[in-house]
């Protein structure tokens, strides 16, 4: 169990800590000197067995908020401390309000310095300390009169907090591995060290791992050692601070803010939903499009807020808000955030992370549509399998984004998919219902077109796509239409997709026209005439002429095997039986024997070797054709 410090600055929470642990956590001249502290401190008490309760001591001074955010984040226990003489101050204040926005519900108050007012005193400030954790998960802490210089009371809080160990477990070892890295330092013969509180996860020594953001992406390094709780391992799981001996960087490459996590994880952007609380202790309300200053495990950046169901977020209300930073930060869904004026001097709220904007994504719309609120409000409300089975029923999820938006390992997305009743295809994840859905209104838009245009064969997949789903992923779409064919509720002519009961026919007015043209190919099946050629014998216009003759096309009764030159497909068919005759003589069909067969130009005889060659029936071979199959028009 890991242990965070909070309370104004004086009232004594490094020499508490001290007497608990034997151990100072001022560790810089400065803070020596001073007397104050400065930077994180940290101490480690073995507590029976393997088991070891670590101490993280912030400092107390308001120009230090942003290290006590960077220390208290990933802890499991807060330890309030108010000195008896000072009472309430305006850090004790701003430090409990952090706490709770944090979602830190576990903890004591110490109330230290007793060795140094009388009794009335103690009194005053424990009621004073009860009036103001009201209406918080504080207001369940106990209250420990204690002195540091005395020792009065520490044992009573000593006892507590190990048997609040003993009680707390180990935190699961589920999803990929978070360290925020809260230092790094080089020792001698070692290398690199970087240490944090392990937010979610497993490493193991030689794992790898990446450190990022930076301002050119991440960088990877490997394990050579662990220390976890202060203590030498093979490794590090949630709940531990652990200090990472790395390979392949230097100190200077990492700094505060940064997360060591694992390989597996992609995690970066630069904008998410989220929901925000804003503290009772602010007087005026978070306007829409206001900058603030966010705090993000040890991280530190500038963010615009959109408020999503509202126009403002007023004091103590919740709001659902989107929030465009102005740097990537490594977030994962339900990460807790703290948000500070834009010149980092009130503590205004804080919340939780709903949803993940992957870097690269295009900018969303329709953020406030009431379909978006809902889901929203679904992701901050629901248990996971409910809150997915809400994003599903308003779009496919790509199986990547929600393994990194909840930090999922591949057998723990499985689970989830699977307790949520989903279908898993083409890497993205759908509801049944959408599945479903998708597969009627498909197999209806494909009669639709039938109805509309029935001399077609059918309709292209693509268009089909535009019709039906434009925005849905191409290869869902693939699978859906796959799944369809195997069914036998769609068929599949050429590049068209139409139901199995359709038979391309064309209409009455181009019926009549086509009676008039068919006699001029049947005439001249091997050498029929060009398109202007029948426009001129029949009297049609040229251009329609070419419209109908690829209307036929379609219906499957001509093929245009050259250049505004189409043949009756019963030609086609007879044209490479020849073709085939004249390759069954010499290995390969030759232009000048196949010209003579069928009686035309080489010109012609060519155009007509080389149609063969573009459609698989022959290829080419120098000046020959060699036959590659069965004559297809004849199948």
């Amino acid at each position: 169990m890991i242990i965070g410090t909070a309370g104004h600055i004086d009232h004594g929470k490094t020499s508490l800590i001290k007497r608990l642990t034997g151990r100072d956590t001022d560790r810089l001249p400065e803070e020596i000197k001073r007397g104050i502290s400065i930077e994180l401190g940290y101490a480690y008490v073995p507590v029976g067995g393997h088991d070891v309760l670590g101490f993280v001591d912030v400092p107390g001074h308001e120009k230090f908020i942003h290290t006590m955010l960077a220390g208290v984040t990933g802890i499991d226990f807060a330890l309030l401390v108010v000195a008896a003489d000072d009472g309430v101050m305006p850090q004790t204040d701003e430090h409990l309000d952090i706490l709770m926005l944090l979602g830190i519900d576990a903890g004591a108050i110490a109330l230290t310095k007793i060795d140094a007012v009388p009794h009335e005193r103690i009194d005053q400030v424990q009621r004073q300390l009860t009036d103001r954790v009201q209406a918080s998960a504080a207001q369940h802490w106990p209250v420990f009169p204690v002195s540091s210089i005395t020792g009065a009371g520490v044992d009573a809080l000593q006892a507590h907090l190990l048997q609040v160990a003993a009680l707390h477990g180990a935190r699961t070892g589920n999803g990929h591995f978070r360290m925020a890295a809260d230092r790094s330092f080089t020792l001698p013969g070692i290398g690199t060290v970087v240490t944090g509180t392990v937010h979610a996860g497993a490493i193991r020594v030689g794992a790898s791992v990446t450190v990022g953001p930076m301002t050119q992406g991440s960088l990877t390094a490997r394990v050579r050692s662990i220390h976890a709780q202060d203590r030498a391992s093979d490794a590090g799981i949630a709940g531990q601070r652990c200090a990472l001996n790395l390979v392949g960087l230097e100190k200077s490459q990492v700094e505060r803010g940064m997360w060591v996590q694992a390989q597996a994880l992609s995690n970066m952007a630069e904008r998410f939903d989220a929901t925000v609380t804003l503290s009772t202790r602010v007087s005026k309300s978070l306007a829409n499009s206001a900058m603030v200053h966010l705090h993000h495990g040890t991280a530190e950046a500038m963010a615009r807020v959109a408020v999503l169901d509202a126009t403002r977020v007023e004091p103590g209300e919740s709001r659902l808000v989107s929030l465009k930073l102005d740097r990537p930060l490594a977030i994962c869904c339900g990460d807790r955030f703290v948000i500070r004026d834009a010149s980092a001097q009130r503590t205004l709220g804080g919340g939780a992370v709903l949803d993940v904007t992957p870097l690269g994504s295009p900018t969303r719309r329709g953020r406030r549509a009431p379909a978006r609120l809902h889901l929203l409000q679904a992701l901050r409300d629901g248990a996971p399998a409910a809150a997915l089975r809400a994003w599903l029923d308003r779009e496919p999820v790509p199986l990547a984004r929600l393994a990194s938006n909840w930090n999922l390992r591949d057998e723990e997305v499985r689970e989830l998919i699977d307790a949520s009743g989903a279908h898993l295809t083409a890497g993205f994840v759908l509801s049944r219902e959408y599945w479903q859905r998708l597969r009627n209104e498909l197999v209806s838009a494909v009669g639709v077109a039938h109805q509309r245009e029935p001399e077609m064969p059918g309709v292209e997949q693509q268009r089909l796509r535009r019709m039906v789903a434009p925005a849905l992923h191409a290869d869902v779409f693939a699978a859906v239409v796959d799944e369809l064919l195997s069914e036998s509720l769609l068929k599949r002519r050429g590049a068209f997709l139409a139901l199995p009961s359709h038979t391309a026919e064309l209409g009455k007015d181009q019926r009549v026209r086509w009676e008039r043209v068919k006699p001029l190919l049947q005439d001249r099946k091997f050498e029929p005439p060009r398109v202007r050629d029948i426009a001129r014998e029949t009297g049609i216009a040229e251009i329609e002429v070419r419209h109908l003759l690829k209307t036929v096309a379609r219906v499957g009764d001509v093929m245009l095997v050259a250049q505004d030159h189409f043949f009756l497909t019963t030609a086609v068919a007879d044209l490479a039986d020849i073709a085939g005759s004249v390759a069954e003589r010499h290995g390969v069909a030759r232009a000048a024997e196949f010209r003579d067969q069928i009686g035309t130009g080489r010109k012609l005889a060519i155009q007509i070797l080389e149609f063969f060659d573009k459609v698989g029936y022959t290829s080419r071979v120098r000046d020959d054709h060699l036959v590659r199959r069965a004559n297809p028009w004849r199948a």
